[in-house]
C-alpha cells in the first residue's frame, strides 16, 4: 500500500507479468523490481516462496519467477475489464471470471479446491479468509505453470489477514 493508504494499481500482461514483476526473474529481480533489499520471509529455500511487505508473494520454479499471489487486502489492486480481482466477494469473482470467459472466449479451469482460473490470462481466483469475512486472492501464472502438477501442488490455497 502506498502511504496515502491508496492501494497500487498493477497491469496485467497475460504471460509476462504483473505490475512490475515478469515471469522468469531472479529472487535478485523480483527484489529490485519491488524496490526492496529482501524478502520479508523466505519459504522452502532460495528457490521456493518469497513474502514480500505490501502483499505480493513470489514462487518460484527452479529459482525464476513462475506465480504472483497477491494480498485480498493489502496487496496491489489488478482489475480486469474493470473488475477488482482483489478483495472482491469470491461469488461475484467467480461470476464474473466466467461472464468474461463466456464473453472472450476464454479457457475456464476449476481447480479440486473450487477456485476458478482463467488460463490463457494465467489467472486463478483464490478465496482468502480475513476476519470472518472471505475475499478473493488473485495469482497470475503462465498458463503452461497454472496447469502443471507441480503448481497445482504448491499454490497457496489461501492467506489468512488478521
Amino acid at each position: 500500500m502506498s502511504a496515502d493508504g491508496e492501494r497500487e494499481r498493477w497491469e496485467l500482461q497475460p504471460d509476462v507479468g504483473v505490475g512490475p514483476l515478469r515471469f522468469g526473474m531472479s529472487p535478485v529481480e523480483v527484489a529490485e523490481a519491488l524496490l526492496v533489499p529482501a524478502p520479508q520471509a523466505r519459504v522452502g529455500g532460495e528457490y521456493g516462496q518469497e513474502d514480500f511487505a505490501g502483499g505480493v508473494k513470489a514462487f518460484y520454479d527452479e529459482g525464476k519467477l513462475a506465480c504472483i499471489a497477491l494480498d485480498a487486502v493489502v496487496g496491489p489492486q489488478v482489475f480486469l475489464a474493470g473488475f477488482p480481482l482483489a478483495g472482491s466477494h469470491p461469488g461475484q469473482g467467480q461470476q464474473f471470471l466466467l461472464d468474461h470467459a463466456a464473453e472472450h472466449g476464454n479457457w475456464v479451469l476449476f481447480t479440486s479446491d473450487a477456485s476458478l482460473a482463467l488460463t490463457d490470462l494465467g489467472i486463478l481466483l483464490r478465496e482468502q479468509r480475513v476476519g470472518e469475512a472471505r475475499l478473493t486472492r488473485p495469482l497470475f501464472v503462465k498458463e503452461e505453470w497454472l496447469e502443471s502438477e507441480y503448481y497445482r501442488d504448491h499454490l497457496p490455497l489461501e492467506g489468512v489477514t488478521d
